[in-house]
């Protein structure tokens, strides 16, 4: 009778909290500053990334 220590309900009302205190407790300034540096670190990544696999790509044909 091994029962979960966490069932679906308590997950979700968990992370539904969770959502909600975080809702109330930034403003949007805050929101517009994280979403600015998440598209930045996204673009970066994807930047380095594909200049990696050029160099990678001209390495290997030598």
């Amino acid at each position: 009778m091994d029962q979960p220590l966490l069932n679906g309900n308590t997950k979700t009302g968990t992370l539904c909290g969770t959502m909600l205190v975080l809702l109330f407790k930034l403003n949007s300034e805050d929101l517009l500053v994280s979403a600015v540096l998440a598209a930045t670190g996204a673009a970066v990544s994807f930047l380095v990334s594909v200049l990696l696999k050029y160099v990678w790509g001209r390495i290997r044909r030598k």
